[in-house]
């Protein structure tokens, strides 16, 4: 009789304390926590996009070109190793308290960035942004995992999905607006206003998570993994430094005798040595920060090497698309992201849908891919791009490409999730969003090489080349060169249309001193070389490009196979006993 009244007391007392995570929470409650949510994510991917319109205007302000790089790869260094310390902190301490701090530590630091006065200050702050994105990138996925069973997540991922399209087209366009001084409720605009947009969306993310976020943990005793975390901030740090701006960020070095190739050997090499400490350590540690078991399981390994492959896609498809506006069509910031809306709109479309057809199927396997079938078709068409190429084209090219993308991302993610109990959720979510992200750096430095040695082929020698020549010979137009190699990356730069207003200014300037006949002469010597210059410098760039969309389809075939061949199929399940946390 006392072990009958003991079972039922212990059954009471679990019943008590572990509460169904995704049943006792109320829809209300669920929708306002995910509108928080995605209005944090929102932030995020916002900011990655609309930071690129401001950086010219910034460095001016503070006189310091030099510094470019840094203010890039700060912010993109912090987020990628906050990532997978976020992911597995949330596991331990709940994902409410990481996602609370996240939004706290990116607001403010976007207020901080706003009101830097010097470029030292803005880069570290920069930086400090970069961890509250990170924290934020690696719950947002998560979270739903706390309040939906898997075969209720695909809606949800969809969702965030479209939050994310949405934002890569707004951030170009916001800053754009913010940067070129437009009135607003009586004030004037600058690029600080790109960072204080964030301040109110942040504080109202705060206190709905505050509010309405359950807080749900899995792990009673918190042992923290510091070995590894130092192992995999060392390892992400120096590889990112060794692929991304190494060069400019690296610059008093090199220039006092020492190779770019010893630079990046070296960094390359500690970011090896590291990852092999970082293994090292997750097989002796009591609680990993990735768990080596989690490559045991095929969904999880093979999603892995999807994820890094569709992020390298993922980047060239848009980054480089961008550039492709700027430069064939002669676009403007504002213009090039505007022209991305078929993109857009077919990603935001298609990854809603995907994720409701998802939770209705409950499986996952057949989408994915498709979708990255879909996404190699889109990549193969931008091979076919070339400077004659109608925007119809294009347009169509990035609709298919934003379906294929609508419904990976949803499908990788949910992939992921289905595989591991709720209490490894965020090392398992923050590990799939770290490969994505290092698949986009290391894929755009590469890509980017390569579209850079490309143009350096189909130009030449760029220093010789007439327009160049006249326009070093002009104290007006020289000013603009500001100092740097005439190779190029110059010449794309010279390329683009705020760029060629700046010149087409200074060279007026400067033939308002000669007479008539001469100035009528000189003009049109000048806008003969001028043309020549603008028609080669697009050509060659769009001949370039093409090797990158090669490269791109070559990376989404790659995927394509291995989600289709490789990657087990499997079905989304309902609710687990694995799936019941400890609500505090």
């Amino acid at each position: 009789m006392s072990n009958t009244n003991q079972a039922v007391k212990k059954s009471a007392h679990d019943q008590h304390d572990h509460k169904p995570a995704l049943h006792h929470i109320s829809t209300r409650q669920k929708v306002i926590v995910m509108l928080a949510v995605m209005s944090a994510m929102f932030l995020v991917s916002l900011d990655q996009t609309i930071i690129a319109a401001a950086l010219g205007k910034i460095v001016e302000d503070f006189q310091s070109f030099s510094s470019l790089s840094w203010v890039v790869t700060a912010y993109m260094l912090t987020m990628t190793v906050a990532v997978p310390l976020a992911g597995k902190l949330s596991d331990m301490f709940g994902r409410k308290k990481l996602l609370i701090i996240g939004v706290a530590i990116f607001t403010v630091a976007s207020l901080l960035s706003g009101m830097a006065q010097d470029i030292t200050s803005f880069i570290l702050f920069r930086a400090l942004q970069g961890i509250g994105a990170g924290i934020i990138f690696a719950n947002a996925f998560t979270i739903i995992g706390d309040l939906f069973t898997p075969r209720e997540r695909g809606r949800w991922q969809g969702l965030i999905g479209a939050v994310f399209a949405l934002s890569s087209v707004a951030g170009p366009l916001l800053g754009g607006f913010f940067t070129d001084a437009h009135t607003v409720f009586g004030l004037t605009t600058d690029w600080r206003w790109n960072f204080w947009i964030n301040i109110p969306i942040g504080i109202l993310s705060f206190i709905l998570i505050w509010v309405y976020c359950p807080h749900i943990k899995h792990e009673k005793r918190h042992v923290i993994d510091y070995l590894g975390a130092a192992f995999l901030t060392l390892m992400l740090s120096t590889l990112i430094l060794g692929v991304d701006n190494t060069e400019s960020i690296f610059k008093s070095i090199i220039d006092s005798g020492v190779s770019l190739t010893v630079v990046r050997t070296v960094l390359l090499g500690v970011s090896a040595i590291s990852l092999v400490g970082f293994i090292f350590a997750e097989r002796k540690a009591k609680s990993p920060i990735i768990p080596l078991t989690f490559f045991r399981n095929p969904t999880f390994r093979y999603s892995m090497i999807i994820m890094g492959l569709f992020g390298a896609a993922f980047m060239a498809g848009i980054l480089y698309l961008t550039q492709f506006n700027q430069q064939v069509f002669g676009a403007s910031a504002t213009d090039s992201g505007l022209m991305l809306l078929p993109f857009v709109i077919a990603m935001s479309v298609s990854s809603a849908t995907g994720g409701i057809i998802m939770t209705k199927t409950g499986r996952y396997k057949l989408q994915m891919v498709l979708g990255l079938a879909v996404l190699t078709l889109s990549m193969f068409m931008m091979t076919r791009l070339t400077s004659d190429s109608p925007y119809w084209f294009e347009a169509i090219a990035m609709a298919i490409a934003g379906l294929g993308m609508g419904q990976c991302m949803p499908t990788i993610n949910n992939a992921v999730q289905n595989q591991f109990k709720q209490s490894e959720l965020g090392a398992a979510t923050s590990s799939s969003q770290l490969f994505r992200s290092l698949g986009s750096t290391i894929g755009t430095a590469v890509m980017g090489s390569i579209l850079t040695a490309g143009v350096a082929v189909g130009l030449g020698s760029v220093s010789t080349m007439p327009f160049i020549t006249e326009l070093t010979k002009s104290p007006q137009s020289s000013q603009i060169l500001g100092g740097q190699a005439v190779d190029a990356n110059l010449a794309v730069s010279l390329n683009e249309p705020s760029i060629k207003n700046q010149i087409n200014e200074s060279i007026e300037k400067s033939l308002e001193k000669l007479p008539e006949p001469q100035r009528t002469i000189a003009s049109k010597q000048t806008k003969q070389a001028a043309d020549e210059f603008y028609a080669k410098v697009t050509k060659a760039f769009a001949d370039s490009l093409q090797q990158v969309f090669w490269i791109s389809f070559g990376l989404s075939l790659a995927a394509t196979v291995i989600a289709a061949t490789l990657l087990p199929a499997g079905k989304l399940h309902d609710l687990r006993k694995s799936d019941i946390g400890i609500e505090a």
